[in-house]
């Protein structure tokens, strides 16, 4: 089975769309199916990592985007995000799918808050289906299968947007998460019955480019933070302000590392004590394992989500909710009960097999 994916990842979009479209991917070739990935070359792109993932990969040209044409539009940041105009788009990603094969692919699999049911129909012709992976629930879509792994979603705040024929499966029960979270889980939870406060994670985004952590590593150095807890801050090697990052880790009084491209995250969450991370995809992941939370809101699209699960972790809209966040965090009385209900309340998010249910129904239909 042939299936092709449309996403980017640069330093606007970020890593998280191609990240949850490569989970997805691995786990169809797991079943035997043959992917491929069409990328424009943003800066910041993941075309290597996808390639190191043993997926085919097609690179489009990147150039600035005309906007002059997008000035207007109500959705202008994200059509700015696809380098090119959303006709020009769907030229080039026609003629990279006939590159690869005279066969129409099983499964054209979209992902990118640029493209809509426009896009959607010029492609229609070129494949056998269309999965559109979303969460904003914001345009019209012409697609057979639609994902929005936002946790407490409706399927009804798609119904008006997608043909009556679409399938439509909403909520984190489907998030796309990879396999060695699920593996990790019972593990992660198990040692969360007697919490405790040694290990903090940092990760706010594999780009971070307004320097989210930056502030944050201010914000903790003149908190109440234990003298004993070691600090970890997980970063991309994209990411604007490594140096920067690495340099002020320097300064804290805990014992601080930073690492690049993490390769085993499932492990240094399910060890970690407590995470300040973005209310990004990785959200799904820390839930899985009951990670307790401080999750910073670091763009508008994640303000829905967010509200969702306002009751399930500790949530700050900007970063001087966060001191506070901190400062109340570090001085609890009752801290570890603290860390034991957030544990638990996030834990039922879900359990981390959304990618099999999603790559089974796939490899179905």
């Amino acid at each position: 089975m042939v299936v092709i994916f449309r996403v980017d990842a640069s330093i606007q979009i970020g890593s998280g769309h191609v990240m949850r479209c490569l989970t997805l991917a691995d786990a169809l070739k797991n079943e035997g199916a043959n992917c491929t990935f069409i990328c424009r070359e943003h800066s910041g792109n993941m075309l290597a990592l996808i390639q190191s993932k043993g997926h085919g990969v097609v690179a489009l040209p990147t150039k600035e985007a005309n906007t002059s044409l997008t000035s207007q539009h109500p959705r202008q940041e994200y059509l700015s995000w696809l380098g090119a105009t959303p006709d020009e788009d769907a030229e080039q990603t026609i003629a990279a799918i006939q590159s690869l094969t005279a066969d129409k692919s099983a499964w054209l699999i979209v992902d990118h808050y640029a493209l809509d049911r426009d896009w959607e129909e010029q492609l229609r012709p070129y494949c056998q289906k269309i999965m559109v992976i979303d969460d904003l629930a914001d345009r019209q879509h012409d697609c057979d299968l639609l994902l929005d792994q936002t946790f407490g979603r409706d399927e009804r705040d798609y119904q008006t947007l997608v043909p009556e024929h679409c399938t439509i499966l909403t909520g984190s029960y489907y998030a796309l998460l990879r396999p060695e979270f699920a593996q990790w889980r019972e593990y992660s939870l198990q040692r969360r019955q007697q919490p405790q406060l040694k290990q903090l994670l940092i990760t706010l985004g594999g780009v971070d480019k307004d320097n989210v952590t930056g502030q944050v590593l201010t914000a903790l150095a003149n908190s109440q933070l234990p003298n004993d807890c070691h600090i970890t801050i997980v970063m991309g090697e994209h990411a604007p302000w490594l140096e920067s990052i690495k340099a002020q880790a320097q300064q804290l009084p805990w014992s601080t590392e930073v690492r690049v491209n993490v390769t085993q995250m499932a492990e240094l969450m399910a060890n970690s004590d407590l995470c300040i991370g973005a209310a990004g995809s990785t959200t799904w992941e820390r839930c899985c394992l009951g990670l307790p939370t401080i999750m910073l809101i670091t763009a508008k699209n994640q303000i829905f989500a967010a509200e969702l699960l306002k009751d399930k972790v500790e949530i700050a809209q900007e970063i001087d909710e966060i001191k506070r966040h901190l400062l109340s965090f570090f001085s609890s009385i009752n801290l570890a009960n603290r860390l034991k209900v957030l544990s638990e309340t996030s834990s039922k998010i879900t359990n981390g097999t959304g990618s099999k249910r999603i790559a089974s129904f796939l490899l179905k239909n």
